[in-house]
């Protein structure tokens, strides 16, 4: 007997998952997919050459964490996994379990395997709620071939789950359903309903919108509606007034934080105002603190835009100090306008290289004396010692630039900086030359 409980489980027609559905039963829950075909938006997984269909194909079935947005079928996939390898099947919340409560799951797959050979397929929803003594409590059953782990997570299990537990399973992303995927699912509830539902276009596709890639949300939307009997089409307006729309899927402390604050700073970076804007709305939609935002924005002027034009960080400043007086939604203007300048200002990180690399080289080179002709020399003592002897006046020379070395006399000069040939920094790389041939010059 194999780990599915015999020979021929992947060859047996598959059995409902879901019982008929009565009159009060949620119509997420009637629409439940009762095989892995009618899984709607997840074809990179169950379509003809998807992973989970393989899995099953080559009868390879392991541990899995399913990462995807809530409404993409995490929990409607691992009921059919379970059913389409005849594993008993096991389902617990992390929400509402505990220790005694995964030890009673253990408990019950070794007594079904030691009863029948047939190993378990524990779903854990919600499984980045468990802690860290309680995500290692898997390791063993799951290592033994007891039980087949199949975890559900909306959070980013690089981040929520022990490294130990995601060597020992496979992590698959389920992609929030797109308009397509929602539309399908939105005529199969009218097929369901034996009704069209009364929304003029315009409505419909706000509905889907609304729905923000969540299938299940959308099918509870649809229920709403059907309350609502009318004679006449519902637009926009109307829908509006039935439903609240849904806030969008944010975080301010966990994965859509960072996803947005990254999209936000790469669009800066490629010069997309547009595309920055966009992001930095989202952001604000999501309920981010705009001061968090003001700080990341200043932080790209430092970095990213640097010397290439200098007023750059100046405007930051002058537009978070804006916000800290104007407050919501006024101040927001002025963090929007220094967005669309950060992403039109040409772009250097020239400065935040070059620091970079003197840190580096500082902590190599930390207890080297500066050269002793730049040495302050406030006692007669110092004097006598050599401090500030030969040194050059910068002002007083022709040029206003004397060309003395500046380094450890330890070390060899060094070149940290950089200037690119973009906006302000050109002017300084012609600067920079200039001295470097009047250096020259001197040293000859």
């Amino acid at each position: 007997m194999d780990l599915f409980g015999s020979e021929n489980a992947f060859d047996k027609k598959p059995s409902s998952v879901t019982t008929s559905a009565k009159d009060h039963s949620p119509l997420a829950d009637v629409l439940r997919p009762k095989t892995l075909e009618e899984v709607i938006g997840q074809d990179h997984l169950i379509g003809a050459d998807g992973i989970l269909t393989n899995m099953l194909t080559h009868r390879s079935l392991s541990s899995l964490i399913l990462w995807g947005n809530p409404g993409t079928g995490k929990t409607t996939i691992a009921r059919i996994l379970a059913q389409e390898t005849n594993l008993h099947f096991i389902q617990i919340s992390a929400i509402f379990s505990g220790v005694s409560d995964l030890k009673k799951a253990f408990d019950e797959a070794l007594r079904f395997r030691n009863h029948s050979g047939r190993s378990t397929l524990l779903f854990v929803d919600e499984i980045h709620r468990f802690n860290r003594a309680q995500q290692d409590g898997f390791l063993p059953v799951v290592e033994d071939g007891s039980i087949i782990l199949i975890g559900a997570t909306t959070e980013n299990p690089s981040f929520t789950l022990n490294s130990a537990l995601l060597s020992r399973c496979q992590v698959l992303v389920l992609k929030r359903l797109n308009e397509i995927a929602l539309n399908l699912l939105l005529t199969r509830a009218e097929q369901q309903l034996h009704q069209t539902l009364p929304l003029s276009e315009n409505a419909r596709t706000d509905l889907i919108s609304m729905a923000d890639g969540d299938g299940r949300y959308l099918l509870n939307m649809v229920e709403q509606i059907t309350l609502h009997a009318t004679n006449s089409i519902l637009d926009s307006k109307d829908l509006t007034r039935i439903l609240s729309r849904r806030a969008s899927l944010y975080d301010r402390n966990r994965d859509g934080h960072y996803n947005l604050i990254s999209a936000l700073h790469k669009s800066l970076r490629g010069s997309d105002p547009d595309a920055a804007l966009y992001w930095f709305a989202r952001m604000l939609e999501g309920g981010e603190d705009p001061r968090y935002i003001a700080r990341r924005l200043t932080r790209f002027a430092a970095e990213d835009v640097g010397l290439a034009s200098p007023n750059a960080l100046t405007l930051a400043i002058a537009a978070w100090e804006t916000y800290e007086r104007l407050g919501s939604p006024e101040g927001e203007v002025a963090l929007a306008e220094l967005v669309v300048y950060l992403a039109t200002a040409p772009k250097s990180n020239a400065v935040y290289k070059a620091y970079n690399e003197a840190r580096a080289v500082a902590k190599k080179t930390g207890s080297f004396m500066p050269p002793a002709h730049i040495l302050n020399a406030p006692t007669a003592m110092m004097k006598d010692l050599g401090y500030g002897k030969g040194y050059e006046y910068d002002h007083n020379t022709e040029e206003g630039f004397s060309g003395q070395n500046y380094f450890p006399d330890e070390m060899q000069t060094q070149q940290f900086y950089t200037p690119t040939n973009r906006g302000v920094e050109e002017t300084i790389a012609q600067r920079l030359s200039h001295w470097n041939q009047l250096r020259k010059k001197r040293s000859v």
